[in-house]
């Protein structure tokens, strides 16, 4: 008789019991935030919807976008078919939401995961994933993990340390969500991602939208080169030049050869200091992080800075007049010599870019 209230007890106590967080993968949503430019999402934008299979193989993806306008709504559409893994797009249509101040983004994320309980929440690590994603995270008091290049479970990541030196493996152990920004290069998207049919376009509801945010920082102007060159941080060739050109005159002779070859040009941060170029085109740890098909580096010491910047490339073309220039260690071709000299030779000897 005594053994009834006993069994009782042990079912009662199993009923209190939960599972780990490291064990719901059956319940992982996620959020990604999107950028867009011209009716079109980002491919870091979707590299990061790639990302987000890692997590789970049951993962639901929601897609973010804000602004305002025809523009918003082509992307709109273009995120409802860009990815099979995404489940819906969140539109949040406000003129306050057309240029991506971190205020007002933070705020949205806020009010989205209010309404959504998301378990992870992604943006690719570039200038408006590192903007944006930490002031959210302050919003809703949980630690973000930056600068993600692989997922090896639902809350556990591998990063880069010591300008790309080392890899650290971290487990979140915190409150949902887990926010993460991801090195894009790293999660490539295969050409076969296609949906069938789209994903449902969903209006946000912005009633309960904070307008006392948006007092606090206003946008004031953008500025950026006109060119018909590719964009740096997607290209599938960079042509990157250092110190060793000496002047931003001489710095037109990579330009010249980024355009024989149809390439994205890049600069080491000596470069961008002594002014041969805009910042925009920094390649290294605090520039952009890039990992082309081909990369051509001339003139380039190779210090540790930049090479956390460009080390995935596929192959490595390195021209210097120091043979025991760092940059060598990590080329896969090597040529010592005078740039001077080798960048002329290469743009008599190569057919102009049809």
């Amino acid at each position: 008789m005594a053994v009834r209230p006993i069994v009782r007890s042990f079912r009662l106590c199993k009923l209190r019991f939960s599972l780990p967080q490291s064990y719901s993968t059956h319940f992982i949503s996620t959020l990604v935030l999107a950028e867009h430019e011209g009716g079109s999402i980002k491919s870091s934008s979707i590299s990061s919807v790639e990302a987000a299979k890692r997590l789970s193989k049951d993962d639901s993806v929601s897609m973010l976008l804000a602004g305002s306008g025809p523009s918003l709504q082509q992307a709109a559409t273009h995120a409802a078919s860009c990815h099979p893994l995404i489940s819906q797009v969140l539109v949040a249509d406000s003129n306050n939401l057309v240029h991506p101040l971190a205020e007002a983004w933070a705020n949205l994320i806020k009010t989205v995961q209010k309404k959504g309980g998301y378990t992870h929440i992604l943006a690719a690590s570039g200038s408006f994933g590192k903007n944006v994603l930490p002031r959210a995270a302050a919003l809703l008091d949980v630690s973000p993990i930056t600068d993600v290049i692989d997922i090896s479970g639902s809350h556990q990541f591998v990063r880069p340390i010591y300008a790309g030196n080392a890899l650290s493996t971290v487990k979140y152990t915190g409150e949902s969500p887990c926010m993460l920004t991801i090195r894009t290069p790293s999660f490539p998207v295969s050409a076969s991602e296609t949906r069938s049919s789209a994903a449902p376009i969903i209006q946000v509801d912005l009633s309960t939208f904070g307008e006392d945010i948006l007092n606090k920082s206003r946008f004031v102007r953008r500025s950026s080169q006109e060119t018909e060159r590719p964009d740096l941080g997607n290209a599938r060739i960079v042509v990157t030049g250092g110190r060793g050109l000496k002047s931003a005159e001489n710095f037109k002779m990579v330009e010249k050869l980024a355009e024989k070859l149809g390439a994205a040009v890049g600069a080491t941060r000596a470069a961008v200091d002594a002014e041969f170029v805009p910042n925009e085109l920094q390649v290294g740890q605090t520039g952009k992080i890039v990992a082309p098909e081909l990369y051509m580096a001339f003139g380039v010491s190779g210090a540790i800075q930049h090479l956390a910047g460009m080390r995935d490339s596929k192959v490595i073309v390195a021209v210097n007049k120091d043979a025991d220039a760092p940059i060598f260690q990590v080329a896969d071709y090597g040529l010592v010599g005078d740039l001077f000299e080798i960048i002329p030779e290469l743009l008599e000897k190569l057919p102009e870019k049809k």
